[in-house]
């Protein structure tokens, strides 16, 4: 499920999101993973969470910029803050 009208659009947008994704701050049930995407029609990018059967729970689409320079913190996730 992807929301037209919610684009991350700054990397802190994309570090809140994640923050979220990982406290269970979205109410998502069997949340395994998270990875940086492109849609298969459009060629537009986005943000999925992955159940534990690789299936999309949650999208939100992202900015090219948010695509090229939020793959680290999609793929290694947030460090704790201290």
């Amino acid at each position: 499920m992807i929301n037209d009208n919610d684009v991350i659009d700054t990397l802190d947008e994309l570090e809140t999101f994640l923050r979220l994704v990982e406290a269970g701050g979205l109410g998502l049930n069997n949340v395994s993973g998270v990875a940086l995407a492109t849609n298969n029609a459009n060629g537009r990018p986005f943000v999925a969470v992955l159940d534990d059967n690789q299936q999309l729970l949650l999208g939100r689409w992202v900015t090219v910029d948010v695509f090229e320079n939020g793959k680290d913190m999609v793929r290694y996730g947030m460090k704790k803050s201290h």
